[in-house]
């Protein structure tokens, strides 16, 4: 594609961005998304570059305070992974506040509530979405939080419970009043789940409903053209991208040179791409070690099978993955022998889409 044929990137993207007393280096974040933006995966991204601010998995605020292993891994940072921020759920305002303090103890830039997660076993326990139905105590569980920290606080939330009960707009409005640094807002309801198209209207209405508070669109960004026209259909200050970057983790290298020069780039080399997945992979040996290394990248090597085509013997191997040196001595054939279909280009991952409110997603 010719590179005069991409959009111009709004003049915003040059300008500098805050979240509180936080400054993000760019207005392109990394979402989280439960079981694949471990620590391993945003460092590997943030050294392709380009990336403003990531967050965590959601960690459930009561096993944090009671100490549990899953929580502290999903909790887990180190200094190359700032700034960053660390999303807690629940909605006991005591446990809230507690796991609140930690996270900032242990190295959290922002704490992030969740109120958007439309999963079951999270809005059964009254957290997540839940709390979009329930605005004095969503607006009261939040300010204790404000209160209970001296870092930034954010919100992330849906739309609203369904289409009758658009919650959103006046939700931002009460948080900006008590405090909130920010607020990310998934352009769906949780009735939706991850069907239908991001309401980018919805967005927007949540953009006009606050006075000066940044908010951070989300939802259905996956190319340089879908950020443009979140961007100009919403007036939202940043994006916040998951699934996109999955499928493409170059995604805000290239979003981050488009704000500079107008293009996307030249395309990640086949050898760039392999080095993304090699890192991404050794970083859960280190952290993990290699048994849960092998089970976990059995899942995400489908993402990494689309960027970049290996031979279909090769990644039936990895799909299968049991060891460390079995996963060194196929990256060292999938880069002998190349990719085995053309590469994609620019802003075009191929991103299956999860469905029904009640998905792992």
């Amino acid at each position: 594609m010719d590179d005069s044929n991409y959009p111009s990137p709004p003049p915003l993207l040059r300008e500098p961005l805050s979240l509180g007393t936080v400054a993000i280096p760019s207005r392109f974040f990394l979402s989280p998304l439960a079981g694949y933006t471990s620590l391993a995966f945003r460092l590997a991204v943030r050294e392709c570059g380009g990336l403003g601010l990531a967050t965590t998995d959601l960690v459930n605020a009561r096993s944090l305070i009671e100490q549990r292993g899953k929580a502290f891994d999903l909790a887990e940072t180190c200094p190359e992974d700032r700034p960053m921020s660390i999303q807690l759920y629940g909605h006991v305002h005591d446990e809230m506040q507690r796991a609140a303090r930690w996270v900032v103890d242990h190295g959290a830039s922002i704490v992030d509530i969740n109120m958007g997660c439309p999963v079951r076993k999270v809005v059964k326990t009254g957290g997540g979405s839940a709390l979009m139905c329930q605005t004095d105590s969503a607006v009261a569980l939040v300010e204790s939080v404000v209160k209970a920290v001296d870092v930034p606080v954010t919100v992330k939330m849906r739309l609203g419970w369904d289409d009758q009960s658009l919650t959103a707009p006046g939700l931002a409005r009460a948080f900006e009043q008590v405090g909130v640094a920010a607020v990310i807002v998934h352009g769906r309801t949780r009735e939706q789940g991850f069907k239908g198209n991001v309401n980018r209207d919805g967005i927007r209405a949540v953009v006009e409903a606050v006075k000066a508070m940044p908010i951070v669109a989300n939802g259905d960004i996956r190319t340089l053209y879908d950020a443009e026209a979140t961007f100009r259909q919403t007036g939202c200050a940043a994006i916040s991208i998951g699934r996109g970057a999955l499928g493409n983790p170059f995604i805000f290298r290239q979003l981050a040179r488009w704000t500079e020069c107008g293009d996307p780039g030249p395309e990640p080399t086949f050898e760039e791409r392999v080095d993304v997945m090699e890192r991404h992979f050794h970083g859960l040996v280190n952290r993990r070690g290699a048994r849960l290394a092998c089970l976990q990248f059995r899942k995400i090597i489908k993402w990494y099978s689309h960027l970049i085509r290996p031979p279909k013997a090769l990644y039936h191997r990895l799909i299968k993955l049991e060891s460390v040196s079995l996963f060194d001595e196929t990256v060292a054939e999938i880069r002998a022998e190349g990719p085995s279909a053309p590469l994609p280009g620019h802003f075009e991952p191929r991103v299956p889409v999860p469905s029904g409110p009640i998905d792992k997603w």
